[in-house]
């Protein structure tokens, strides 16, 4: 090694990996890196109890996945690609799901757990045949000396399977989806933590409606013995007799059956009542914190007091355009990155958004304003709204009543008046002195009368 080499290599500069990246590791490499995070809270209190950010997780994966995918040559974009192998691989990416449910599970995962995970399984050295959605609770990344995964651990009960990275390229058979995460190198974040407190006071809410139907739909309070003569407390048979007949009176089966009591007993109310919680605004409050969690206006989602948008045709077209087009266009980059070069280097995958009826109102909108654009081309028209060019194109279509500015449109009138006014001077006729003046007016086409002419040709004769 040269001395020129030993220099460059003592201050890293032939590595091609971060010179921060090994302290990413530090300490684990080689090992399994662990979510600071507990996935199945996360899916079950944010997912399978909260009927708001369930949905929202729904709205967003349903929509992701119901875009068309194109594939394209890099050499041209223009023309499409119908048919090739990777297009039939996202057609039908295993033998258990569609394109669909595929991205539905895929999208889903990312949502619950900030993190998605797809394999890629075939032959060791070829393109693959399979494309599986992995759960996120189950795969465990392994740190590498290089701040890149060193390769994924995926387990199962006592079970596991590990697929190897290069901690250069990062290159794997593990496709690694996240979200950005302030406070960790490995693991994106879940927008459920974001929506924590909202998620719990919603699900609390729930409880609450649920506990107060089975206590007869009154708040908590107490039954105070206040006898008006003897000791104010209540025998053990007197006190189980009570409690029972409270018991057989619970739930909301039992709603208006009348108590039969003894004397001596006063109702104290303890609890606030649902009027005077604000019940329903709160419950409202943390629906909206819930659903701009995931991106999705409330309106969306049936949830009212947000006048975000003024119709509901607004709001969906905002959330096409900032939740699942950038969701869209980040999945399509990490595929163009991961997959499309398998099947050969000169592949780039899109989508077809023309096939987006949230999208509708924009693209009419583009039409319109593309139309009255005078100042294009019809060709340059064609290529704004995806169409290829056609031969004598390249031409502007504008209407005739415009001018340049500065100019003012031809009176032929104001020409023959000028005319009259000023005499020709010796050996010009009248008809040429009128045809001088149209010019200066700009007017060279309009005739003149037919006796005017008749005269002018006579006089000419003569």
């Amino acid at each position: 090694m040269g001395v020129r080499s030993a220099w460059r290599a003592l201050w890293g500069l032939e590595t091609k990996f971060s010179a921060a990246g090994p302290l990413f590791a530090m300490g684990s490499p080689g090992a399994a890196v662990w979510a600071n995070r507990d996935y199945a809270g996360f899916a079950e209190e944010g997912y399978r109890k909260n009927v708001v950010a369930f949905q929202a997780i729904n709205k967003v994966a349903g929509a992701v996945a119901s875009v068309p995918w194109l594939l394209y040559a890099k050499s041209d974009l223009e023309n499409e690609i119908e048919q090739h192998p990777l297009l039939d691989l996202l057609a039908r990416p295993n033998p258990l799901m569609g394109q669909g449910e595929f991205l539905q599970n895929v999208v889903g995962y990312y949502l619950i757990a900030g993190n998605s995970y797809i394999e890629a399984a075939g032959p060791l050295r070829g393109t693959p045949n399979e494309l599986w959605p992995l759960r996120p609770d189950k795969m465990k990344v392994i740190a590498s000396d290089t701040g890149l995964p060193a390769g994924y651990k995926f387990t199962v009960g006592s079970q596991s399977r590990s697929w190897p990275a290069d901690k250069v390229t990062g290159k794997s058979p593990i496709l690694h989806l996240r979200t950005f995460n302030p406070l960790d190198n490995w693991y994106g974040m879940s927008p459920i933590e974001a929506a924590a407190f909202a998620i719990g006071i919603r699900n609390q809410s729930g409880q609450h409606n649920k506990a107060l139907l089975q206590n007869d739909a009154r708040p908590s309070g107490a039954l105070v013995y206040s006898p008006k003569e003897g000791p104010a407390t209540l025998s053990d048979e007197q006190y189980n007799k009570l409690k029972g007949a409270l018991d057989k009176h619970a739930g909301s089966q039992n709603t208006g059956r009348p108590l039969l009591l003894e004397g001596g007993l006063v109702w104290h109310q303890m609890g606030m009542s649902p009027k005077d919680m604000d019940f329903l605004e709160a419950n409202n409050a943390s629906s909206r914190d819930i659903s701009l969690a995931f991106g999705v206006p409330p309106q969306m989602l049936g949830i009212p007091g947000d006048s975000t948008f003024s119709n509901y045709q607004e709001a969906r077209q905002a959330f096409w355009e900032e939740t699942v087009i950038p969701l869209l266009h980040n999945l399509r980059d990490e595929f163009n990155n991961w997959l499309a070069p398998v099947f050969g280097d000169g592949l780039t995958l899109d989508h077809d958004l023309d096939e987006v009826p949230g999208l509708a109102a924009q693209r009419e909108a583009t039409w319109t304003r593309v139309a009255g654009s005078d100042f294009l081309t019809i060709n340059e028209k064609r290529a704004a709204v995806g169409y290829e060019d056609i031969d004598g194109g390249d031409v502007l279509l504008v209407e005739a009543s415009k001018l340049p500015l500065g100019e003012e449109m031809a009176d032929p009138d104001m020409a023959d008046a000028e005319a009259e006014a000023n005499p020709p001077p010796g050996g010009t006729s009248a008809d040429d002195a009128a045809k001088q003046a149209r010019l200066a007016y700009g007017d060279t086409a309009k005739p003149k009368p037919n006796g005017a002419a008749a005269g002018a040709g006579c006089a000419d004769a003569a």
